[in-house]
């Protein structure tokens, strides 16, 4: 069989392709792990033999297959495996869920998972009280699902000593009661106080996670993506992930195209960056490489930590002066971007508040202005953009990397939100169409395990500003009130956000996220045709097929 015979055709379909005059093709065809033609059944046809697969699509709409530009693969695949209380509603539930995971562990062992919500709990923050109840005398850790928290029992704080005259790290906050004592929620570096004791997973157990992520995420037509954190990150109870994703790959059945962000550790400085290229030329091929930093700039907003422009209102009081606390200075943020740019990594930020973005993209700012557009540094989440800072994302070449899912008017936003920023600022959240509108590039992710990795849940959210569905179960309303409706996306845009948008961050843009001859066959086959339904409907839409390097990895 010649290199070009295409072992594998998708026939009498919909393929949304550029190359295509009306958008749309009827028939694609792969050799191997590339496409060798888009067009029209007869003539796909033609270059077939004996030998090729044909799938008939009956009229089923193929588009590139998803990526996704910010997620935690591994950490969402071994959660999945543990005590996973992702999308457990109501706080008797939760704990009902965390008794009935204890009951299948030997005694002493550390009760480990995670993905609770906030609004579960009165002001988004459990006790410990309510742990001890059912953890019978194991030490529990549970980051909640925006891993910004972890709710643990008397147990773990007692083995960390923490009590009511541990100070507070710079980066993070001990949740305490009236009298100073510890009630079992630690935010952002508190964590760590915590997590240090925790023991590190085995490479077995970090590959049981890899496989059960992979699964789930070609379940969803993801074939690409960047893991936003591949390094230690103990501040944040994160597992260092990277020797996995090396061993997956030199494996053979890393089926997923990953890009790997190397953790910033801000406790270190520029003189890290040799550690950073050590493992970039350890991971510079292949399916996995690691070629990006992650750069933590800030908390969220729920717990106070995010770093705003003005202060919040209300809790957690500080007279009316608290308005959260850069974790890196704006002049350790320029030094590591400038380090960082000149061994040409991208730059990866996490950035909630206005300040922490306005603060991001100074950094950029300050690099030569002949460097600003090559490296697609990417701010993530960008939850609170300042109206000046919108068009700055063109200006600097900074590509917008948002998550839509969280653009909603859930309880988190109703209840732990808007009460402590007030109107002005919650009109600044998840500015996705303005960023659009003034020529930015815009990426769209998960944040997975914290929240679902469903793209056609976030997709919905993109073009609805509103959610169909809960934890990424379709046909169930978790809100009626669109958020910021001037916002909204197009199914187009939304879909490139998805493919396109993602590939352009990890460099793969003339391989990925586009159906085109040379292209690599990545491909999802949607039940439902995005393009012909009416909008309500995209959370109602599953993936039925998805093909990794013209292998079929999801479906039949």
């Amino acid at each position: 069989m010649k290199a070009d015979t295409p072992t594998l055709v998708l026939r009498n379909g919909r393929i949304w392709s550029p190359t295509a005059p009306s958008g749309f093709a009827a028939s694609m065809a792969m050799s191997g792990a590339r496409i060798v033609a888009i067009g029209d059944d007869a003539e796909v046809a033609e270059l077939c033999t004996p030998q090729t697969e044909v799938v008939d699509l009956a009229g089923r709409l193929a588009i590139p297959a998803f990526g996704d530009a910010h997620i935690h693969a591994i950490g969402g695949g071994l959660e999945s495996l543990r005590c996973d209380l992702v999308g457990v509603r109501g706080r008797h539930a939760i704990i009902e869920t965390v008794a009935a995971w204890v009951d299948s562990l030997p005694p002493g062992a550390w009760v480990t998972g995670g993905g609770w919500e906030m609004a579960a709990f009165p002001g988004g923050t459990p006790t410990k009280e309510d742990l001890d109840a059912v953890t019978d005398g194991r030490p529990a850790f549970l980051p909640n699902r925006d891993h910004h928290s972890a709710w643990v029992n008397s147990v773990a704080l007692d083995m960390a000593g923490i009590d009511e005259l541990t100070p507070d790290p710079a980066d993070g906050r001990i949740e305490r009661d009236k009298d100073g004592s510890p009630t079992g929620c630690l935010h952002d570096g508190a964590m760590a106080l915590v997590a240090r004791l925790l023991g590190r997973p085995s490479a077995d157990e970090l590959a049981a996670g890899l496989r059960a992520a992979l699964a789930k995420l070609h379940s969803l037509g993801i074939t690409h993506f960047q893991d936003a954190c591949v390094g230690s990150a103990a501040e944040l109870g994160l597992m260092d992930t990277f020797d996995a994703y090396v061993a997956a790959a030199s494996e053979g059945w890393l089926t997923a195209q990953v890009r790997g962000a190397l953790w910033w550790d801000r406790r270190r400085g520029v003189e890290q960056i040799d550690d950073l290229l050590t493992r970039r030329e350890a991971a510079s091929a292949g399916a996995f490489r690691a070629t990006s930093a992650k750069v933590m700039m800030d908390g969220v907003c729920e717990t106070f930590t995010a770093a705003m422009g003005s202060p919040y209102l209300g809790e957690p009081g500080c007279g009316g002066t608290h308005r959260g606390e850069l974790f890196i200075s704006p002049e350790e943020a320029a030094a590591a971007v400038a380090v960082l740019d000149d061994e040409d990594f991208q730059v990866h930020f996490h950035a909630i508040g206005d300040r922490a973005v306005s603060t991001a993209l100074d950094a950029i700012e300050a690099l030569p202005a002949e460097r600003r557009h090559v490296g697609r540094h990417h701010l993530a989440h960008l939850q609170f953009i300042s109206p000046r800072d919108l068009g700055r994302f063109r200006q600097l070449g900074v590509v917008a990397n948002f998550q839509p899912l969280w653009a909603a008017n859930d309880p988190q936003m109703q209840e732990l939100t808007i009460p402590f920023v007030g109107p002005e600022r919650a009109d600044w959240q998840y500015s996705i169409g303005s960023v659009a509108a003034a020529g930015g590039h815009v990426a769209f992710g998960s944040d997975w395990p914290v929240s679902s990795p469903d793209p056609l849940q976030e997709i919905h959210v993109a073009v609805n500003r509103v959610r169909s569905a809960r934890a990424g179960e379709p046909g169930t309303p978790e809100c009626e009130m669109p958020f910021r409706p001037s916002e909204a996306m197009s199914v187009a845009a939304s879909l490139a956000a998805f493919t396109s948008g993602v590939a352009f961050v990890n460099g793969t843009e003339d391989s990925l996220g586009t159906l085109a001859e040379g292209y690599r066959a990545d491909v999802a086959v949607l039940d439902q045709d995005l393009f012909e339904i009416a909008p309500s409907g995209i959370g109602d839409t599953s993936v039925e097929m998805t093909i990794a390097g013209g292998r079929v990895v999801h479906g039949s």
